[in-house]
């Protein structure tokens, strides 16, 4: 008998905290818009529903002998009829009804932790609710006594009734805890998988029906008509398991799409709490800030929203601290003195866009890049930079304060985004705002990928990620600063070998190695791959606690198969592969000649050439100097040569000149040939290999290395 009742007092506290969850929630929701109302009948509406919501959660912690819960229930209903005898609100009695509000959320925390309430901040609140509720024709019912505080009933005390709910019409909403609904998608999944399986097994029966067909024809009389009996019933046991597989898969389809639906909650779900936090945060900083969500009726998978939920807060707080103006300096700017933060959301095909922007004052490029440049980033001066601010530990902050200074915020956002398959980018204008485009799927359970080999291992690469797939050849690849880049009709692509992402064994060079170009939101990246073995749907698992932080792994794909494969971030793929300098070996190197290589070098500055040229000799190379462009056009038509090495700014003939020229000539088309020169502006770079340089390096990050390996890699 008292286990039947610890069992009843134990799913009791678990309604009523699921219950007090959402009754917070609305209590911060009809505060906020009453801060807001602007009519009467506006106010007395919010007020029925906030009397209401507390009368609730009064009566139901009484249920659960929540004394000190009850108790402030008790009193923040005088408080909230002393606002509704007067017909208007004032800034003190709506931050105590924020402040209970809070109170009542970390009760909530405490009560799943089983911890007590004594000396928690609702216990703290209590005189002041008494104090608020004290005017002069205010209502005083009679508050109950306050005894001490309980967890759950005791052994001896009686429990409250628990009634039945009556029948309700069909389609009355019906509450299932999110771990039942995951368990089901789980077991759903892996039927689904099951289903899938099923097709290989079809594939051998039939098989094995062909092997009997051929064995048939071979055999004569009695054994020919048993062969041919046999053969019938196989080719009608495969027609049902084929027919069986198509149901269990169409079934199971069925069922993962209704646990799917029982799952979805709306947009607005995920922004719960966040119009709270930005009036918070506006309010503590001088501010005026104003929270719109737009799509919030948009229904996502909750364990999507879930994984939202922080990245959202983030990025909320961050455009409130540091993207919205005071309202003095918004009234320079000639804009209105409240800020706007806008959420939204929408679905793009298979996946889920998710937009926070504001209309603040933009990125501060300047800062972010000195900042990044103390910190040993790479600083490209051009619209990427502003991908800085996601880097661990970069804050633009002048003074430390609980939301900024501390280089913590939006590398987390991008960790968390990543953690989910997805991927966040940044863009701006100067002094009109700022947009965080965060790209999530649109299921975290199962997902259609790509199967890839690379040094021995298999790999799952989610297929929204890859953009195509290619097979490289040698002049698909130019080298830019020691970096290879694949050489995209429009644009470079940073190049590298999965292995060298991963750290795992170099595979063998392959005449045309197989790559995919994977994106993520507006940045690509090529990865190279042993072979490329086929599509298909999954099953997704977590990597579980001890190992979440697996480096360019964000879960394990489970294949029909029933073997396990490491699901690849996309997204960390890109990010790694932009930074990888290139490592050699890609291509199968050529068979050496006997001779020496002649190597063409043309610099109109002496000391710049004699120290390339004794640089190539020391490698071993025949090297014939010159002076300018057109020297080195005349001596390479007369005395020809294996590669040209020139400097771009150059009398007479500039090195994209040369360039030009070698490139155009029927004899030395296809020749190699490397621009070493201190231009490194974007525009500079493309020039050069658009007039078809098979590689750019800059003198100011002039490494001989750089050039030797180059020169190695090219011939």
């Amino acid at each position: 008998m008292t286990m039947d009742r610890d069992r009843l007092a134990q799913a009791l506290m678990a309604t009523f905290l699921e219950e007090l969850e959402g009754h917070v929630a609305a209590l911060n929701r009809d505060l906020l818009a009453l801060e807001k109302a602007a009519s009467p009948a506006r106010f007395g509406e919010l007020m029925t529903s906030l009397l209401r919501t507390v009368h609730s959660v009064k009566g139901a912690s009484r249920a659960v002998s929540q004394a000190l819960i009850e108790t402030a229930c008790h009193r923040l209903e005088e408080v909230l009829m002393v606002m509704q005898r007067q017909g208007r609100t004032s800034p003190e009695l709506m931050e105590v009804g924020f402040t209970a509000a809070d109170a009542l959320d970390d009760a909530g925390r405490r009560l799943a932790l089983k911890q007590e309430l004594r000396g928690s901040p609702l216990e703290a609140l209590l005189p002041r609710l008494e104090e608020a509720a004290l005017a002069p024709d205010a209502p005083r019912p009679t508050a109950p006594a306050l005894p001490q505080p309980s967890s759950a009933p005791g052994p001896e005390a009686p429990l409250p009734p628990v009634e039945a709910p009556a029948p309700g019409p069909e389609g009355l909403p019906v509450r299932v805890s999110a771990q039942k609904l995951d368990a089901l998608l789980a077991r759903s999944g892996e039927l689904r998988v099951a289903g899938l399986r099923m097709e290989g097994r079809v594939e051998q029966v039939e098989a094995v029906h062909e092997e009997l067909h051929q064995l048939r024809l071979r055999l004569r009389g009695t054994d020919e008509t048993v062969a041919r009996r046999l053969e019938t019933r196989l080719a009608q046991l495969g027609r049902a398991l084929a027919a069986d597989q198509r149901t269990l898969l169409q079934t199971t389809g069925g069922l993962d799409e209704e646990v799917r639906r029982a799952r979805t909650l709306p947009f607005a779900e995920a922004c719960a709490g966040l119009e709270r936090n930005a009036r918070d945060l506006a309010l503590a900083s001088g501010k005026q800030a104003r929270l719109e969500v737009r799509g919030g009726a948009l229904e996502l998978d909750r364990s999507l929203l879930q994984g939202l939920r922080e990245p959202l807060l983030h990025l909320v707080r961050n455009a409130v601290a540091h993207g919205l103006e005071t309202p003095a300096a918004r009234r320079e700017a000639g804009k209105p003195e409240e800020g706007r933060v806008t959420l939204s959301a929408q679905l793009r095909g298979g996946r889920v866009q998710v937009v926070v922007e504001d209309d603040g004052r933009g990125l501060d490029m300047a800062s972010i890049r000195a900042r990044g440049r103390a910190r040993g980033l790479p600083v490209l001066q051009d619209a990427g930079d502003a991908r800085l601010i996601f880097m661990p530990g970069l804050s633009t902050a002048e003074a430390v304060t609980a939301v900024s200074g501390r280089g913590v915020g939006l590398d987390v956002v991008r960790a968390q985004v990543e953690a989910m398959r997805g991927s966040v980018d940044v863009a701006f204008e100067p002094g009109l705002g700022t947009r965080f485009t965060l790209d999530v799927p649109l299921t975290l359970s199962t997902l259609r990928v790509l199967l890839v080999t690379a040094g021995g291992h298999t790999f799952a690469v989610a297929g929204e990620g890859v953009e195509r797939l290619l097979r490289l050849e040698p002049g698909d690849v130019r080298v830019v600063e020691g970096r290879q880049m694949w050489a995209a009709p429009r644009a470079l692509v940073p190049l590298a070998p999965l292995t060298a992402v991963l750290g795992l064994e170099a595979s063998a060079p392959r005449q045309r190695p197989g790559a995919m170009v994977l994106s993520a939101g507006e940045v690509r990246a090529v990865l190279v791959v042993d072979e490329v073995m086929a599509e298909q749907e999954v099953l997704v698992r977590g990597l579980g606690p001890r190992i979440r932080r697996a480096r360019h792994v964000s879960g394990v794909a489970v294949l029909p198969d029933g073997r396990m494969a490491p699901l690849l971030n996309a997204a960390s793929l890109v990010r790694a592969a932009e930074g990888r300098t290139a490592p050699a070996g890609l291509f199968p190197a050529p068979v050496e000649r006997k001779s020496r290589r002649r190597v063409l070098l043309a610099d109109d500055s002496m000391t710049t050439r004699a120290l390339e040229q004794s640089i190539l000799e020391a490698a071993g190379y025949e090297v014939l100097a010159c002076a300018d462009g057109q020297e080195a056009w005349e001596r390479l038509l007369t005395e020809g040569a294996d590669a040209v090495v020139s400097d771009v700014e150059m009398p007479r003939m500039d090195g994209f000149a040369l360039t030009e020229a070698v490139r155009g000539s029927p004899r030395f088309g296809r020749l190699p040939v490397v621009l070493v020169t201190a231009r490194s502006r974007p525009e500079d770079k493309a020039r050069g290999l658009q007039v078809g340089a098979s590689a750019y390096l800059v003198k100011s990050a002039f490494d001989q290395t750089h050039l030797l390996e180059t020169l190695r890699q090219l011939l």
